[in-house]
């Protein structure tokens, strides 16, 4: 089996001595730097650099989720949490995945996560799968096609055109065309040929057992031969609402959306996710939870005016309790920042263009990661004490011990 390599955020990965922990081939090094020069200018996925020992490096950045390369070998990225190990590094990224919108970990069951040494990779082919099972227990969709044959019997409609092209001299055959009601539709095709797709990705015998056994449900199925033109003619109505989920799985896997769109095909499988919008998801979903009435990133203000209209939209990442409360979360630790007191001049200041174009705030908070390292600071705007910032820290292995005053 091909290896899989474990690294969290800020780590790095290196050619330099492969007993040393993550080491790569110098031909998946070179595909790897490829992917990430051909998508930097939209995306910095991770970062081209050197190291004291090691030479040229490639360093994760603040994007998780899982690399694999042509022959095999699969490079997850976990999120940087204080005092967690790998495995609960995995569940916590899974829990905060299933907070994104239009996500297709939404409906996950934790307890099927039961092995801490399942590779990422698999533990989204085994959801992928789970989801699939529950589709095939309601029985795929099927639906009338229509076809054209020249047969040797009458069936459905004469085709008058085609049979005096094709049959002037052959009486005993008829052109015809007639509707069968066939599972050869668009959307199975997908999820066949996202079967395909895994079976060749999976290392896991569980999970390519399961795959054989799916693809003989869909063994009158074709494949698709143009994957982008054929999820363009997906047509989810009431009718087809079971296959929402699985599709959007399909999707993320052949075309490789995952809130993170990259190009190039230097490497086999790309499936990364920004930390940044996890965590804003995450934090926000827990208040909503917690009852609070929360909008997220919030759209109804500017940041300036020009003949009227208006440019550089504000956007704060949870307004709550109709614009008396603005919090914004930010994915990095404080006590490694190298600023004054931790916090950035640019969290300040685009704390203050919020305070002060949303009229009826009286709180406002920035929300970051657990850090035991720095106290909890508070700020205020004004010398006399108006418009109070405080900084929270959100604890992803105790989320409950998380609150914000809202009174």
């Amino acid at each position: 089996m091909k290896q899989t390599i474990s690294i969290r955020e800020y780590d790095f990965l290196h050619t330099k001595n492969e007993k040393e922990k993550n080491c790569i081939s110098p031909k998946n090094f070179e595909a790897i730097e490829n992917f990430i020069l051909t998508n930097e200018q939209a995306i910095p996925y991770m970062k081209i650099t050197t190291k004291k020992g090691y030479g040229k490096v490639l360093q994760a950045q603040n994007h998780v989720g899982v690399l694999q390369t042509k022959d095999g070998t699969t490079i997850e990225i976990l999120p940087k949490i204080q005092e967690v190990d790998i495995s609960k590094s995995k569940e916590i990224l899974i829990k905060m995945l299933k907070t994104v919108k239009k996500s297709p970990f939404k409906h996950f069951n934790m307890a099927h996560l039961k092995s801490s040494n399942i590779p990422l990779l698999e533990i989204f082919i085994t959801i992928f799968l789970d989801e699939l099972s529950e589709l095939i227990k309601k029985g795929i969709k099927s639906d009338y096609l229509t076809k054209e044959e020249n047969l040797a019997y009458l069936k459905g409609k004469l085709n008058i055109k085609e049979q005096i092209a094709k049959n002037g001299i052959h009486k005993e055959r008829f052109f015809v065309a007639y509707d069968e009601y066939v599972s050869d539709r668009v959307e199975n095709r997908l999820i066949k040929t996202t079967l395909h797709y895994l079976y060749k990705k999976s290392k896991l015998n569980s999970n390519k057992k399961r795959i054989r056994e799916y693809l003989f449900v869909f063994d009158e199925v074709g494949v698709c031969h143009n994957v982008k033109t054929d999820f363009s003619k997906v047509k989810l109505g009431r009718q087809m609402k079971d296959y929402e989920q699985i599709l959007v799985w399909a999707k993320t896997f052949l075309l490789g959306s995952s809130y993170g769109p990259h190009k190039g095909n230097d490497l086999a499988l790309a499936l990364l996710f920004d930390m940044n919008v996890l965590f804003e998801s995450y934090v926000g979903h827990y208040l909503i939870k917690k009852g609070h009435d929360v909008s997220l990133q919030d759209k109804q203000h500017h940041l300036a005016f020009s003949n009227q209209r208006g440019i550089y939209a504000l956007r704060p990442d949870i307004v709550i309790d109709k614009d008396r409360i603005i919090a914004d979360t930010k994915w990095k630790i404080l006590s490694q920042e190298k600023t004054r007191q931790g916090v950035s001049g640019s969290d300040l200041y685009q704390m203050y263009a919020y305070g002060t174009k949303y009229g009826n705030c009286e709180r406002m908070y920035l929300i970051y990661p657990k850090d035991k390292e720095l106290d909890i600071k508070s700020y205020h705007y004004h010398k006399e004490g108006g418009l109070p910032l405080e900084i929270l820290f959100f604890d992803l292995q105790n989320p409950n011990n998380f609150s914000i005053i809202t009174t």
